[in-house]
């Protein structure tokens, strides 16, 4: 199937099911068959379409266009997961594919009862990729690189990058369940470097979400993460070495809820808890954050990264409460560890394609807002840093222990922003930090929509998000 003809296509169902080779029915058969004797499984069809552009030294230099589809064929018993995949769907391959699943013991209790059917429709299903003419995609890194070099002549290079995809997914069950989605996702990033009497500095900004293009295409928008880009840069031209040593950390809100989501929220997730390898297992009903810390996983929140209107096991996804006033209330489950822990599922099974099983995952989590004015949390700090955006990370689940490099941080002294910092890293753990919480600022925000979840050798995409948060004393890795 060519790149334009989709376009023509009403029912994206029809990317699933070719004649002669697998019709709805022939699906239900051959997975009532294949599931026979297993607890709970299904059947994952997935056609995706993903495209990429790369715009660097003023030329688009890559432009990458593919397809792929297959099905994933998952049967469960007890605690024993078969698996198989193929990049071919038709009832043969499906059917080959089932073999796998005799190595499972049979089953000896009930089947599992299908997902609730109560989701809501979070993204639009009927824009792929091609109602955006290739020419324009092109044009807009154009118009992008050419505003952001006529920004100061001090920029000596911009780069910009430009994706989306759109993937139709269908849960095919032997109980009869049957659930569809269609999901797009788009991201926008501009990275610029400016230099400055023989020092070169580099700022970068991104956005992005469950939707096809649409206002990545407004001059706003685009002109915002030139702006971004660009302020980041400066200030990083004018950074210094970073101190280090333990000391009052004040965290920006948004995307630095990232440094949440490594230390803490996977932690929470039920594949850890229910085999005992997190820091907070065991612990629900216990106080394992400050008092006024909430910390919410939602994938249910309209064009956002990380929601889905359904997960990859057909469960509606939900918001749901994990730390509640720093008293840990739930962690996050897929099916067979709601099961095997005697809840409920929480739709958070998730999986990077149909090549791989479902896992307990994050979708958006966040630390909700509290009461405090984030300039007078400012005020509070007498010797610390401001940490207002970070890139990469590290994270043990078991102890918790994270390293967060800065991308953009500055020094504090005597309630008010000084230096720009340069090699900032946090040390720390999990647990502890959230108990060293000592204010939440009434600024929450979630980020601007790049966030990749890595898990067990899967990515999927996710959202972060916080207020401003003081912390009182971690460890600062630094330079000077």
């Amino acid at each position: 199937m060519s790149y334009i003809d989709y376009m023509t296509f009403s029912d994206p169902r029809s990317f699933l099911y070719q004649p002669n080779l697998l019709d709805p029915d022939g699906a239900q058969r051959a997975v009532k068959k294949a599931l026979s004797h297993c607890e709970d499984g299904e059947l994952y069809l997935q056609y995706s379409a993903t495209e990429s552009f790369g715009f660097d030294d003023g030329r688009l230099k890559t432009a990458d266009y593919s397809t792929d589809s297959g099905f994933g064929l998952r049967g469960v018993s007890g605690e024993m997961t078969g698996f198989s995949h193929a990049n071919e769907i038709s009832e043969a391959a499906i059917n080959r594919a089932a073999q796998t699943l005799n190595l499972l013991d049979p089953r000896t209790n009930d089947p599992a009862p299908a997902p609730r059917k109560n989701n809501r429709h979070l993204y639009t299903e009927d824009s792929p990729l091609a109602l955006v003419p290739f020419a324009d995609k092109v044009k807009l890194c154009e118009d992008i690189d050419a505003a952001a070099r006529a920004r100061d002549p001090r920029i000596a290079q911009v780069s910009v990058g430009l994706s989306g995809s759109w993937s139709v997914v269908e849960i095919v069950r032997a109980d009869g369940f049957v659930a569809t989605d269609v999901r797009p996702l788009v991201r926008l990033n501009v990275s610029v470097v400016m230099e400055e009497n023989g020092r070169r500095e580099s700022g970068n900004f991104g956005m992005g979400g469950r939707y096809i293009y649409g206002k990545l295409f407004e001059r706003e928008e685009w002109e915002r993460a030139i702006d971004m880009a660009y302020e980041q840069a400066q200030v990083n031209l004018r950074s210094v070495a970073a101190p280090a040593g333990d000391m009052t950390v004040l965290l920006g809100p948004g995307w630095p809820g990232v440094l949440l989501h490594e230390a803490v929220g996977h932690g929470l997730e039920g594949d850890f808890n229910r085999k005992g390898t997190s820091a907070f297992s065991g612990k629900i009903g216990q106080q394992v954050a400050a008092k006024g810390v909430t910390v919410v996983d939602d994938g249910a929140i309209h064009d956002r990264r990380g929601s889905l209107s359904i997960d990859d096991e057909g469960t509606p996804t939900q918001e749901n409460i994990l730390i509640e006033d720093g008293i840990l209330r739930n962690y996050m489950q897929d099916r067979m560890n709601a099961r095997l822990m005697g809840v409920e599922p929480t739709g958070n099974g998730r999986r990077q394609s149909y090549a791989h099983a479902p896992m307990p995952r994050m979708t958006n989590t966040f630390m909700r807002s509290g009461e405090d004015d984030p300039a007078e949390l400012l005020s509070r700090v007498k010797n610390g840093i401001f940490a207002k955006s970070f890139g990469g990370g590290q994270v043990d689940i078991v102890s918790g222990k994270f390293v967060f490099s800065c991308t953009e941080a500055y020094k504090i002294k005597d309630g008010k922003l000084g230096d720009p910092i340069k090699g900032a890293t946090l040390i720390g753990d999990g647990p502890t930090a959230m108990n060293k919480v000592v204010g939440i600022g009434n600024d929450m925000e979630l980020d601007e929509g790049i966030g990749v979840c890595g898990k067990a050798g899967q990515s999927v995409p996710a959202g972060v998000g916080q207020p401003t948060l003081l912390v009182d004393g971690l460890t600062v890795g630094g330079t000077a």
